[in-house]
């Protein structure tokens, strides 16, 4: 129970004016933990939802480079039921490991309190050795279509609107046959139809797998023992198929070693730019200078978003957009590796980006863990972005060779005080010590909060059901495309309620190799209307509503 201390109030002039003065400016400084009111609570539904799925990895002892890399997850409508169906991304065999089944990647069904698995009737068991994921109706029929990083081939699944999925990899173009990671549907040139970015990583082979030690003990290698691959770019031509335009758009040359890639309008001209997190190589942003063509322009060095603080190129894992002190511009998040920050940057109006880590609050909470999945989400319905970071070792012997790591790790949550800064929350309940990698984030049970999916290495996923205080209010924004790409993906919707102003952007694929909800979220605290809700759609056009109710889920076709 909260205490409070009853003051003396004084009545002689100036020490009244010195008692004012008190007041005032202890006010100034205990307002920012008042977003902290609306608590967080999550509870693990994994088992009663009915999700049997256990992530392998293959590994045979050989230690080989992408064992401990792990897998991504979707969350997406793909029945259009309006409700949230699940895949997980899942490894295969490799030499020296053999199953008497192959493993495959699983698509469960949303039925409302269980899921169902599909996978053999949707057809989109593939067996490859899989990674990421992402979504977006490619075709622009109304129904969300996926696609699945490999090492190796990569899947394209058309949904056919039946609750089936055709492979059309060869047929589209996109196949792409190196060790991919993050992707991503965007729309580079407005034209209505989504373009594809596919992140690759290394140059990786486990004929030659090359052999890495730390103090004597036989550890996995980090990525500079292999050389990095280029990232490919396709266009999409409109009639189902894809054309390579690496070269062309300004992307070839950029020798990177990517994971994560999330995609937004950096710098508020109207268009989607990219950004690429690298490991161990300076990170990438891709600025937009398309008009009826694809022209990217790479200035991460110039931005402040290559490299650390400090000059390094860190570890990048994952990374993800989201304007975190409601100032209409989108920030910037990178997961990093045990022993270095994870990087905030915040956007100073377009052009730079300043290194906040520390100074917002995540600087130092992140130095002890190995990081990976990440984003910005308001848990609690208070208007204000809040921060989730997925947590977990490479090595399983890692205590052999450092004094304080650990395999499993705990994932972090951070609260934000009214975009000031983060406080993280350590005694709330997000799952015991796992090994994650991707994260997911959407409202799996419709109930107005955002709930969480986290993958695991070798381990069944966790399914965290958001059971906050369910007072705040809230406004879920589904976009329907017409003349720009149907599932609205680069679209910005901007709600104004009160003094508080918001934005959020449709994207495709984030974080770490995953997929979160395509609807928009926007917690609105004890506010039961919004005073102006804007969509700017990615084509140029503009629609504005008034007075629009919250604790909805509000539907807006494009005009």
């Amino acid at each position: 129970m909260m205490r409070y201390k009853k003051l003396k109030i004084p009545t002689t002039g100036f020490t009244v004016f010195l008692f004012i003065l008190h007041v005032v400016i202890w006010s100034s400084i205990a307002r920012p933990a008042l977003s902290q009111n609306r608590a967080v609570q999550f509870t693990d539904v994994t088992t009663h939802l009915g999700i049997d799925f256990t992530h392998t990895n293959g590994e045979s002892g050989q230690k080989y480079f992408i064992e401990p890399i792990g897998s991504g997850v979707a969350l997406f409508d793909f029945d259009n039921d309006n409700d949230l169906d699940l895949y997980l991304v899942n490894g295969s065999n490799l030499p020296g490991r053999t199953s008497p089944t192959l493993p495959t990647n699983h698509l469960y069904r949303n039925d409302g309190d269980t899921f169902t698995d599909v996978t053999v009737e949707a057809s989109v068991g593939d067996t490859g050795y899989g990674l990421g994921c992402c979504v977006g109706d490619y075709n622009n029929d109304g129904f969300t279509d996926l696609y699945v990083t490999n090492y190796g081939t990569n899947i394209l699944y058309r949904n056919n609107g039946d609750g089936t999925f055709t492979d059309m990899t060869q047929s589209a173009g996109v196949s792409g046959n190196q060790f991919s990671s993050g992707c991503a549907f965007v729309d580079l040139d407005a034209d209505g139809y989504l373009d594809l970015y596919v992140v690759n990583y290394v140059q990786f082979d486990p004929e030659t797998n090359p052999e890495c030690t730390r103090q004597g003990v036989r550890t996995y290698c980090t990525p500079e023992a292999l050389r990095g691959a280029e990232d490919v770019l396709y266009r999409n031509n409109g009639d189902g198929t894809f054309t390579d335009i690496t070269a062309k758009s300004g992307i070839s040359g950029a020798n990177g070693k990517g994971l994560g890639v999330v995609c937004g309008d950096i710098d508020n001209d109207g268009d989607l730019d990219i950004f690429v997190a690298n490991d161990t190589t300076p990170n990438f942003l891709y600025r937009n200078d398309s008009d009826t063509t694809i022209q990217m322009t790479e200035g991460a060095l110039f931005a402040g978003v290559a490299l650390s603080e400090e000059g390094r190129a860190y570890s990048g894992m994952g990374a993800n957009l989201g304007d975190y002190d409601n100032d209409g511009y989108l920030d910037i998040v990178i997961t990093n590796f045990q022993d270095q920050t994870n990087s905030l940057y915040h956007n100073a109006q377009g052009e730079f980006f300043n290194e906040v880590s520390f100074a917002r609050g995540i600087g130092e909470k992140s130095l002890p863990y190995l990081a990976w999945g990440v984003d910005f989400v308001d848990f609690n319905n208070d208007g204000w972005l809040d921060l989730f970071v997925a947590n977990g070792h490479l090595d399983d012997n890692v205590a052999e060779i450092d004094p304080i790591g650990t395999y499993a790790q705990p994932n972090q949550l951070f609260l934000s005080n009214q975009g000031l800064n983060f406080s993280e929350q350590p005694d709330v309940a997000i799952a015991g010590q796992k090994v994650s990698r991707g994260t997911a984030f959407g409202d799996i049970d419709n109930d107005g909060d955002v709930d969480i999916v986290v993958s695991n290495l070798k381990d069944a996923p966790t399914v965290l059901r958001n059971d906050s205080d369910s007072t705040a209010r809230w406004l879920r924004v589904k976009l329907i495309g017409r003349h720009c790409n149907r599932d609205a993906i680069g679209a910005r919707v901007t709600v104004v309620s009160g003094d508080l102003t918001q934005i959020r952007e449709v994207k495709s694929g984030s974080g770490y190799i995953s997929q979160n909800d395509l609807h928009l979220h926007f917690g609105l605290g004890a506010a039961t209307q919004v005073d102006t809700l804007t969509v700017r759609w990615l084509c140029g056009s503009v629609q504005t509503l008034q007075n629009v109710e919250t604790n909805q889920v509000l539907v807006i076709s494009e005009e």
